[in-house]
């Protein structure tokens, strides 16, 4: 009997995944535990293994397919086993909406005081599948259009006479592009991390009204300061480091920073919990370093460089990097002396770190000495910090910088 590999939930938000490669191709041998493909979602890719022995007798799902939780990807049985062709968006409804079979006929949907009853999932699911649910017939209490009736809409639309020829040769030609392509240009579909981060980020822009504020820190004792403490102490804390503590301490005491935006509501925060921006190959992610107003340098030290080495690695789990209150992005080690970071909701700021510079600075009284600068640049939503206010922000962490020890106490 041939088993079914699905989409697999691996964590409690995650709706769908794409599959970012297969590892396996169609007739190979796999073993129980055998990495058979990889899937990304919402940033972290994972490997996906095989729970039986066996052939791989067909992949249903392509490289590149966005793919719902529990939706076919392929299937694993004995060798010259027929298999269904099942496809691949094909997914097990939730156990409430399982209960009541489909309706043969499809007349409009049911409307309650003006308003379609549809469940968010079936949305979501019509707005992917180019379904449209106004002329689909619900199968949940009291007519709700749930997934399944989707789903069965859309095979219904696949199943209609169609010109097979026509459209396969559609889907094996080259997606056209609005741009004019020059001998040597390369065509590659915005697909995994990168098209996460590209939706993150174009979200971000159009949703939010940001401002950026820049402010200038000499810190020159604190270059002082860490070189002793690591000498004396035989440790490798970095500058990144004493960022950390310092915002996180900054945080602590200016709350009103720590807020989100749902609809018509504020979210005050109530943990100060700093995502890290890391660079990938292939985009960008940012894992969490939880509580980091409650814990030491060292302990902060620690959890970045642990976090960061296993983003690169790609061995975080979902959780960690979920649950952000504030943010920050280093750019100070590629020279960048100011930037315009853009927020990651539901954050309501980020924080820019810029790189170290000399500079010669006259003091009053004439004498001209050499110091160091970095600065900071604060992008922060308008809609619900103002201008003073994150002023005040990043004094704050402005004075820590300034007084290392301070950091520290």
């Amino acid at each position: 009997m041939a088993f079914e590999v699905k989409m697999p939930q691996l964590g409690l938000t995650m709706e769908e995944g794409t599959v970012t490669k297969w590892v396996k191709q169609e007739g190979d041998t796999v073993k129980a535990g055998e990495v058979i493909l990889e899937i990304t979602t919402d940033k972290l890719t994972s490997e996906v293994e095989s729970e039986h022995d066996g052939v791989l007798l067909k992949i249903v799902a392509q490289e590149g397919e966005d793919i719902p939780v529990k939706g076919l990807l392929a299937y694993i049985g004995e060798a010259g086993e027929q298999v269904g062709d099942a496809p691949a968006a094909k997914a097990e409804a939730p156990a409430a909406e399982a209960a009541a079979p489909v309706p043969a006929a499809a007349p409009a949907a049911p409307v309650a005081g003006g308003r379609i009853r549809i469940s968010p999932l079936a949305k979501k699911t019509a707005a992917k599948l180019g379904v449209d649910y106004t002329t689909v017939a619900g199968s949940g209490p009291l007519g709700r259009i749930v997934q399944k009736d989707i789903l069965a809409a859309a095979e219904a639309a696949k199943a209609a006479p169609a010109p097979v020829a026509q459209a396969a040769a559609e889907k094996a030609a080259p997606k056209k592009t609005a741009l004019e392509l020059m001998d040597g240009d390369e065509v590659v579909k915005l697909a995994g991390m990168r098209k996460v981060v590209s939706e993150r980020m174009t979200k971000s822009a159009q949703e939010i009204p940001t401002v950026t504020q820049n402010v200038r820190i000499d810190v020159t004792e604190l270059m002082a300061f860490r070189k002793k403490i690591n000498n004396d102490l035989g440790v490798k804390y970095s500058l990144n480091d004493y960022v950390l503590k310092a915002t996180a301490k900054a945080l602590k005491n200016n709350k009103h920073i720590l807020v989100s935006i749902d609809g018509d509501q504020i979210i005050k925060r109530a943990h100060v919990n700093i995502g890290m921006a890391v660079a990938l190959e292939d985009g960008l992610i940012v894992p969490v370093i939880k509580d980091a107003d409650k814990m030491s340098l060292g302990e902060i030290s620690e959890a970045a460089r642990d976090l960061a080495e296993r983003a690169r690695t790609n061995k975080l789990s979902m959780d960690e990097y979920k649950g952000s209150t504030f943010s920050i992005s280093n750019l100070g080690m590629f020279g960048v002396e100011t930037f315009n970071p853009i927020i990651n909701q539901p954050d309501a700021g980020i924080l820019g770190v810029c790189a170290v510079q000399d500079e010669l600075v006259m003091d009053a009284e004439g004498s001209i000495t050499k110091r160091q600068f970095m600065r900071i640049s604060f992008t922060f939503d308008h809609r619900l910090i103002d201008g003073a206010t994150a002023a005040k922000f990043e004094l704050a962490i402005r004075d820590l910088m300034e007084h290392p020890m301070q950091i520290l106490l």
